[in-house]
């Protein structure tokens, strides 16, 4: 089964900016972070954008679901960042591209060392082998229905609505 990853930024691929004294992006981690990870699933990995998901564009959410749309692969997972990933699942939902489609992302980026980026990545590729069509959303070794699942910005985890 193939998986296409599609990178969209995230803190999944921030890194410490020395100079600027910010976090920034140069480019995705998650080749590296397969590799690590001894990942043996065939898969492809495309950068789409790498940009923080406050600074997202309706219009760069609606090209994220159209590459869904247009990818041969039935599973795919987005990399993306936790602060709107709620907001990209829902637009990739309504565009209805009839794929197994898992978002996720990670709280601190990889290029710390002590991130969860690794294990949330290698769940989501689980995720998307396993589920059946649909979008959802995977963080933490657990996966949500994209309409049933929120940032629970006070206990920084993802949980259920309902």
């Amino acid at each position: 089964m193939a998986i296409r990853i599609l990178v969209t930024g995230g803190t999944f691929d921030k890194e410490y900016d020395e100079l600027r004294g910010v976090l920034s992006f140069r480019e995705t981690h998650v080749p590296d972070m397969l590799r690590l990870g001894r990942c043996r699933v065939d898969v492809t990995v495309e950068t789409l954008m790498m940009i923080d998901s406050l600074d997202m564009s309706d219009e760069q959410r609606q090209a994220i679901a159209e590459r869904c749309r247009g990818v041969p692969e039935e599973c795919i997972v987005i990399t993306h960042g936790t602060d709107t990933m709620v907001d990209t699942a829902r637009v990739v939902a309504q565009a209805d591209v009839g794929k197994t489609v898992v978002l996720t992302g990670a709280m601190i980026p990889y290029a710390f060392g002590s991130s969860d980026g690794m294990f949330n990545l290698g769940s989501a590729v689980s995720f998307a082998q396993a589920l059946p069509p649909g979008v959802y959303v995977a963080m933490n070794g657990r996966w949500f229905d994209w309409n049933n699942v929120r940032k629970n910005r006070d206990t920084g985890v993802f949980e259920a609505l309902r």
